[in-house]
């Protein structure tokens, strides 16, 4: 293979881009993971965890694992063989966590969406308020659907479980919206969240994550699903100093302690506003080509990344092929029923408004360049937007 110049743009909505100072952290030489100064990393990284997840009164478990194990955590430290679980189709991963639900024998109760909306709240509570028997154990919703670019509320979710009196357990997936997305665990009463290295907390893939409500801890004493490796009994007694019961991912502890470091200097705050900022611009130029941005709720609209219908007649995977071989540009891909209909833009983790109006133009170059008719005025919308933010705090301070 010839040899292409410059960065390859990886926008697929994760992995993310590893920024330098993390993989700089990485490596190093391992240390003993038995030894004082592992102890110091471990309560460092689980302390700074805790912050992300807004979640004092968590605890929060950090396992070698892509996001797929922390699914699995969370449901086999809380449930037992046969319990039933609702869950909301809002994509695809969702459709992935009710499928491993149910391969762990839980009775799984998918509430259908369209995979343009978030969770709805209100079907919510119509079905825990069916339930006067309370048989159902868990509800389970995915915060950011990675697929589609879709948010669920989940304040009004948490708010429609508490208008029914109902005790299930809350869970939910923050994989590609913890450190993008405002999230608060312990605010918005979530009982177990689930996260992952490789999005917002702008880590390598192998890193997963439980926070654990003191409600969810109780749970887990008599939950029957078999666990071993994902408990978090021992898990959370060796944190207590810092350590692990196995064999821990120490190299990319450094990275996620440098990475937790990084998110605190720009302020969780700043942050997000950074996130919104550009999908905002995103969305905008997306407008300008004449295209429809997927999610239809703009309380819903994704600050990690926006999904692309193409025109009926243009496959979308040709789309990203046309980009990555003219421009060494990686888009998303069309997951599920969305397949050839939708590109994905991934605009998360450790990425600025130049690399966004790079993003946006090779976008915009390969949309032609594939055939796709588009007006040419995506870039300019975006940066007219991106220069107005830049321009009102410059004005205020005048």
């Amino acid at each position: 293979m010839s040899r292409s110049a410059g960065r390859h743009f990886l926008q697929i909505p994760g992995p993310t881009n590893v920024p330098d100072r993390v993989l700089r952290a990485i490596d190093f030489p391992t240390m003993d993971h038995r030894g004082p100064e592992f102890a110091e990393l471990g309560k460092s990284v689980l302390a700074g965890m805790k912050r992300v997840f807004k979640a004092p009164k968590g605890e929060v478990v950090i396992y070698p694992a892509s996001g797929t194990g922390a699914w699995e955590a969370a449901l086999v430290n809380t449930l037992s063989a046969g319990d039933l679980v609702v869950m909301a189709e809002t994509g695809h991963f969702a459709t992935l966590w009710k499928k491993l639900a149910r391969r762990l024998g839980l009775e799984v109760e998918f509430l259908p969406g369209d995979w343009r909306h978030g969770a709805d709240p209100d079907a919510i509570e119509k079905r825990l308020r069916a339930d006067s028997e309370k048989r159902i154990k868990a509800v389970c919703v995915v915060h950011n659907e990675t697929s589609t670019g879709v948010v669920s509320r989940i304040p009004e979710v948490r708010k429609a479980i508490d208008a029914t009196g109902h005790p299930a357990l809350f869970m939910v997936d923050t994989i590609s919206s913890l450190a993008s997305i405002d999230y608060r665990h312990d605010e918005w009463g979530a009982d177990v969240t689930v996260a992952g290295s490789q999005k917002g907390l702008m880590l390598p893939p192998g890193l997963s994550f439980n926070c654990a409500s003191q409600k969810a801890l109780a749970a887990s004493k008599s939950a029957r699903l078999p666990r071993s490796y994902w408990a978090w009994d021992e898990m959370l007694a060796n944190g207590k100093t810092g350590y692990f019961p196995y064999t821990p991912a120490t190299n990319l502890l450094y990275g996620l302690r440098e990475a937790l470091k990084m998110l605190e200097e720009e302020g969780l705050d700043a942050v997000f506003a950074r996130h919104q900022r550009h999908a905002e611009a995103t969305r905008r130029a997306v407008r300008a080509w004449g295209l429809e941005v997927l999610a239809l709720d703009a309380r819903e609209f994704s600050g990690s990344l926006t999904a692309v219908l193409t025109p009926a007649g243009h496959d979308a995977d040709r789309v990203r092929k046309t980009i990555l071989e003219a421009f060494d540009m990686s888009l998303g891909t069309g997951l599920g029923k969305l397949a050839g209909k939708v590109f994905r833009i991934g605009h998360l983790g450790d990425f600025n408004d130049l690399a966004l109006m790079g993003t946006l133009a090779g976008v915009e170059m390969g949309l032609a360049l594939a055939g796709v008719p588009v007006k040419k005025e995506g870039v300019q919308a975006a940066m007219a937007y991106l220069a107005e933010c830049r321009a009102a705090p410059a004005r205020a301070a005048a």
